[in-house]
Parts: structure tokens; C-alpha cells; sequence
């Protein structure tokens, strides 16, 4: 097993509470509890009009299905945008990226400027580097319409504690280990569908 996944399982199943992990506002001293965030894949049955290879992401209920033959999906457990930042739509994957660079976008650093602390130049500008302190976490697909990017992400995270909640600034947040399994099985040109509130 490479050594970048045994850092990932160690740290996924031994995790401090949240507040407790060094975070980019800073360390809080609350006690640490052993807390399971290993991966949340399941195979389940799944019916859908989309054809398989297809994302579907489900905000309402916190879930991303990796569409497959025979009625079943790749199901994981995914955080999303908080109130005012969710997205829903048609898009595909534009490109991938193993520990992707930040760039924060303004709205981000004018609501957290601390984060400019963490910051260095880059080759696209000033961002955070790619690696396990990474908002962005292992992976991540970029999500373009057409010829526009979306801005919005599928992408791994620093907090996997968050998973299942309304969180993000509107991007799919995963585990990184559940992350790093969907980008394996993820070509760039995938359909990606991000249900909207009403959808059934």
C-alpha cells in the first residue's frame, strides 16, 4: 500500500473531535475522542435514467452515486454547500488533480481572512499548496458547463468529520479515501448531475 494511503487510513479511523484538529483558524483544547471516519462506500441499489459512469450527487440527502450496470451505484456520503451556497445542475469533469492546490476566492478570504497566513505564491498565484492541511484534501474533479467553469468542486477534505452535513461554500466535499476511490473511477468527460431541492 503506498505510503500517502497508510497516512490516510491512520488518520482517518483516529481523528480528534472537531474544534481539536489544527485548522486554519487555529487549535482549540477541547479532549479528543476516537471518532470512525474511515470510508463511506456502500453498493446499493440505485435506479436511475443515467447512464452508468454517471454522477449523481443527492445534497438533500448528503449522498454522491457513481451510477453502474444492473440497477446498483457506488453510494458515499458527501457534505455540501451551506444556505446560500448550494448548486445544482448538469456538468462534466473538465480536469482531475492528486493533492490539488487552493486558490481561495475572495468571498472565502473576506469571510476568513486568516487563511491568507497560509498562503504562498503558487504557480496560478497565491494559494494554499496541495497536501494533507489542504481544504481540498487528496483529490479533486473540477466541474465546467460547456466552456465556463463552475468554480465548484468534487474534492476531498481536512475535515472529514464535516461529511454529512451543510458545510461546504457550495463544493462536494468527500472523505479522502472515498475521494481517492471516485477519481479512480472517474474520466475526465464524466456527466456530472447535481440534483436540485424538488428533484425525486
Amino acid at each position: 500500500m503506498a505510503d500517502h494511503l497508510k497516512h490516510l487510513s491512520r488518520r482517518a479511523f483516529i481523528a480528534m473531535a472537531p474544534g481539536t484538529t489544527l485548522a486554519l483558524g487555529g487549535c482549540a483544547a477541547t479532549p479528543f475522542q476516537l471518532v470512525n471516519l474511515g470510508p463511506t462506500l456502500q453498493i446499493v441499489s440505485y435506479r436511475s435514467r443515467e447512464q452508468p459512469g454517471t454522477i449523481v450527487v443527492d445534497p438533500a440527502n448528503h449522498y454522491l452515486y457513481l451510477v453502474q450496470k444492473g440497477g446498483q451505484a457506488r453510494q458515499y456520503q458527501v457534505a455540501v454547500g451551506r444556505e446560500g451556497y448550494g448548486w445544482s445542475g448538469v456538468s462534466t469533469v473538465h480536469s482531475k488533480s492528486e493533492w490539488p492546490d487552493w486558490y481561495p476566492p475572495r468571498d472565502i478570504l473576506e469571510q476568513k481572512p486568516q487563511i491568507m497566513r497560509v498562503m504562498t505564491q503558487l504557480q496560478s498565484g497565491m494559494g494554499v499548496p496541495g497536501g494533507p492541511d489542504n481544504p481540498l484534501g487528496a483529490r479533486a474533479l473540477y466541474l465546467w458547463q460547456g466552456n465556463v467553469d463552475t468554480l465548484y468542486r468534487i474534492h476531498g477534505t481536512n475535515e472529514p468529520y464535516t461529511i454529512g452535513s451543510d458545510v461546504s461554500a457550495g463544493c462536494i466535499r468527500m472523505r479522502n479515501e472515498d475521494v481517492v476511490d471516485l477519481y479512480d473511477r472517474t474520466p475526465v468527460g464524466t456527466k456530472v448531475v447535481v440534483l436540485g431541492p424538488h428533484s425525486v
